[in-house]
């Protein structure tokens, strides 16, 4: 009896803390154009899919660039603050996200080593929206600050 209680108790402890270090990001997230803030110069990134790859996660954005022309990333990698490759992104060939207590991500994205850009994605306590801020470097190598909301789907 007292090993099955020890065992139930370890094991609920581990999905707990399994749980304090889940992406609070996963699924899909549509854009609110008229809560967000796209800076000039700076794609608009209209829809973004958090999703598990194995014992990774993957975030896959789909939008358009600041001349309108479709843009489709991919990144993989873990949210602990190292950087993992970025694909299709001319801007950026890498990324990092970091967790940032219970609902918050930073991210930095670089190109040849060197900082792009970078901010933070807040999910609301309800859990239904998502707030990204961030600057990023435009291909003119301006910074542009954005406020993006997004509803999840």
């Amino acid at each position: 009896m007292k090993t099955k209680t020890i065992g139930l108790a370890l094991l609920l402890s581990i999905a707990a803390g399994a749980m304090c270090f889940a992406n609070p990001t996963m699924g899909t997230w549509k854009l609110n154009e008229s809560k967000s803030k796209i800076g000039e110069g700076s794609a608009k990134i209209t829809m973004v899919v958090w999703e598990k790859a194995g014992d990774q996660d993957r975030c896959t954005v789909d939008g358009t660039d600041a001349e309108g022309k479709k843009i489709h990333t991919v990144w993989t990698g873990k949210l602990d603050g190292k950087d993992y490759p970025v694909t299709g992104d001319p801007l950026s060939d890498t990324r990092s996200f970091k967790m940032n207590g219970e609902k918050t991500l930073e991210m930095v994205s670089k190109k040849a080593g060197k900082e792009v850009g970078g901010g933070t994605v807040v999910v609301a306590a309800d859990g239904k929206t998502r707030t990204v801020t961030s600057t990023m470097t435009n291909a003119k190598g301006e910074k542009v600050p954005s406020t993006l909301v997004y509803d999840k789907s």
